[in-house]
């Protein structure tokens, strides 16, 4: 009897342990399934801020398929504040145009009529803004559009339930409750202040989720950014729910979770629900940014990986901040050429998303050469071990100047080859150099020119390159 109860256990652990026999509980649209490279495409926030219309969105579109679809660049996402007629239309003390909605003592809107919203306290596109919202059609006209083109469609959302309907208390779909039953009233975004964040120990809560992701699903949404979400509190309750309603909506889309800077405490717990996380703040056009994120990519890094991905923050490129908002005046980017170049070789080296914020329909031959260059982006989409080497500020003592520079390095796993970007983060050009003995490479290379897509001769020892100030270069090294 003894021998026959331990092998009865044993036949127990094996079965309980053979991954054949454990049920599948992935759906075929769970966000795990998505993003299998760093996803590419185009966001309306970094030119419109919240005012995109669907005239300039389908021009936007338009251009993506005609110029940038065939080198990846496959989503275009809609920002904030689709639901309001005129975001933005008053001066508001914080900036010009930021579009926080007054309220009544009671907690009411002062102006209901510009929150478009269901019975059941979702919020649904403004049909002044987006025409062929009109008759109960939602996003899914525009999204058919999208699709029509051989791309993906997404949208923006704030975490949490929109006030007016906690003020009109309306019904939760799929449950008994409403939304003054899962509000939470104390926490409102600091910045964006018309949601109320949701609780998730409630289960209307999940409810509420998974209805606003069946109506974006019925819409054809294939990419949500969720904001307000990772910074500066990390709502894990909201995260995990908004998981869950992506598999129980039917249809797969890649969640991108904002703003940064993400808490690297939390990096398993994002690669287990996210698809992709800002790594940093709001990033925009100036060196001090850029600078500053090559820390945090840095610190990132062995966190990349095959659906999951930390996000940099969009490319502001080409002409940005339309009529003034949402950060600073209308302009050409301030990043300077050199300052470009390195902001690419950065973003591919650490296989960060790459979403244009640039206005499309003005920019330059220039400026869409730096996007579209296909060995390049080949970094980007197919590099693996992708690490910084070195990041180092000192003095020359001879010279008197300051050697400050950087060095990555990442492979590629089809042929073997090692690709090696230098960046000279100093104010004057110099010298900077990476010896091919740090990582053991003790054969001869061709060097190919990435970015001039030429071979340019072999090394066997020390690779060092003149750089502009703030500029990059990025090399691939083949074994001859």
């Amino acid at each position: 009897m003894k021998l026959f109860y331990y092998l009865f256990l044993s036949v127990i652990v094996i079965s309980c342990n053979t991954p054949n026999n454990i049920p599948n509980e992935k759906s075929s649209n769970s966000i795990e399934n998505l993003a299998k490279t760093p996803p590419m495409g185009w966001n309306s926030y970094d030119a419109y801020d919240c005012r995109i219309n669907e005239k300039d969105f389908l021009a936007h579109v338009d251009f993506m398929a005609e110029n940038l679809l065939e080198y990846g660049y496959e989503y275009a996402v809609i920002d904030y504040i689709w639901w309001h007629p005129e975001p933005g239309n008053w001066k508001n003390p914080r900036r010009i145009g930021h579009p926080n909605i007054r309220y009544r003592p009671d907690g009411s809107p002062l102006h209901p009529e510009y929150i478009n919203m269901d019975e059941n306290g979702r919020l649904l596109p403004s049909e002044e803004r987006f025409p062929s919202a009109k008759d109960g059609k939602g996003f899914k006209p525009v999204a058919d559009y999208v699709h029509s083109k051989g791309m993906k469609f997404g949208i923006h959302i704030m975490r949490g339930i929109h006030r007016m309907a906690w003020s009109e208390n309306t019904p939760i779909l799929g449950s008994d409750s409403h939304a003054r039953d899962i509000a939470e009233t104390h926490d409102t975004c600091a910045w964006c202040n018309h949601m109320y964040g949701v609780d998730p120990a409630h289960p209307a809560s999940q409810e509420y989720y998974n209805s606003l992701f069946k109506l974006y699903a019925d819409w054809g949404v294939d990419f949500i950014k969720a904001d307000d979400i990772l910074h500066p509190q990390y709502h894990s309750g909201e995260i995990e729910m908004i998981n869950k309603a992506i598999k129980n909506c039917g249809r797969p889309m890649v969640l991108s979770l904002s703003p940064g800077e993400a808490p690297l405490s939390r990096a398993n717990h994002l690669k287990e629900y996210s698809n992709m996380w800002r790594v940093s703040g709001d990033f925009w056009d100036n060196w001090e940014s850029l600078e500053h994120n090559f820390d945090l990519l840095n610190s990132w890094s062995s966190h990349i990986g095959t659906g999951h991905w930390p996000d940099a923050d969009m490319l502001p490129l080409g002409k940005v901040s339309l009529q003034d908002r949402p950060h600073g005046q209308e302009r050409e980017s301030n990043f300077t050429w050199n300052e470009q170049i390195t902001m690419m070789t950065l973003w591919s080296m650490a296989r960060s998303p790459l979403m244009i914020g640039a206005d499309l329909l003005s920019i330059s031959d220039s400026t869409l050469s730096l996007l579209t260059n296909e060995e390049v982006l080949n970094v980007n989409q197919y590099s693996i071990n992708n690490r910084q080497i070195i990041k180092t500020k000192k003095v020359n003592h001879v010279t008197g100047k300051t050697q400050y520079y950087c060095i990555w390095q990442a492979e590629d796993p089809k042929t073997g080859a090692h690709y090696i970007a230098l960046f000279n983060l100093a104010d004057e050009s110099a010298q900077v150099c990476y010896d091919l003995e740090w990582d053991s490479l003790r054969d001869k290379y061709t060097l190919r020119d990435l970015w001039k897509k030429e071979d340019i001769g072999t090394i066997s020892d020390k690779l060092c390159a003149k750089i502009e100030a703030h500029g990059a270069v990025l090399y691939k090294l083949t074994k001859n």
